[in-house]
């Protein structure tokens, strides 16, 4: 594994012995890295590279536009997300695909929670990755939906996921994440894209490292050659 720090994100390279793997890139907190791939190892994946990118300003980087404290406690999501995607797709990824052994076979895009909705919506403004895992993704974002709808994802190999109780919240904006995730999978399937909705057991913070993992497995497992 190789450290590189970006424009003050830490970037980790887990590089496949196989040249010509595919690479995915996952947004995700620095204390959760090791989880994940020790999961991803635990579940047998085919050969891969795996980069994550962690230290993020995570209600900034992640979110498309922006949107005001939900809760009491909560702060405002800032809408950061165009500008760190232009740094992933221009200094990240380049330096990254740097350190691997040969091109990519093909390039996907993970997430959990926001970074799930930020892996959505990257796909509706590049058609650079050919999938995108989005594990307990907050599809219940205000606009995101419709903002789909206008700007339409462009990723054909799709993966959801969610809690079968996260949708039982108090919260009215988040209790929406169930209905809108239905819709979305929906959406996908009608439009042609291979794309597959797993529930997982529990709420919102139940085995995140495990279901991200799981997100990688479908992947993985779905296309054991290129999308």
């Amino acid at each position: 594994m190789t450290s590189l720090t970006i424009e003050q994100k830490r970037v980790d390279i887990y590089p496949s012995a196989k040249p010509g793997s595919p690479v995915i890139y996952l947004n995700t907190f620095s204390n959760a890295v090791n989880s994940v791939y020790k999961n991803l190892m635990a579940l047998g994946c085919p050969d891969f590279c795996l980069v994550a990118v962690s230290e993020l300003k995570w209600d900034h980087d992640m979110t498309p536009w922006y949107m005001g404290p939900i809760s009491k406690h909560d702060t405002p999501c800032t809408g950061g997300a165009d500008d760190y995607l232009k740094l992933l797709l221009d200094e990240i990824m380049p330096e990254a695909e740097a350190l691997l052994p040969g091109a990519p076979a093909w390039r996907g895009l993970a997430g959990y929670s926001l970074a799930g909705l930020f892996a959505l919506w990257a796909s509706t403004q590049t058609d650079l990755f050919y999938g995108v895992a989005a594990a307990s993704p907050s599809v219940w974002f205000p606009g995101w939906m419709e903002f789909e709808q206008q700007h339409p994802m462009q990723a054909q190999h799709v993966y959801l996921s969610l809690g079968d109780k996260e949708e039982r919240t108090k919260n009215t904006v988040m209790a929406a994440v169930g209905d809108n995730i239905r819709a979305l999978h929906s959406r996908l399937t009608e439009r042609g894209a291979n794309c597959t909705l797993e529930w997982n057991n529990g709420g919102h913070f139940k085995n995140a490292d495990l279901r991200t993992a799981k997100a990688f497995r479908w992947a993985m497992e779905e296309h054991a050659g290129p999308f």
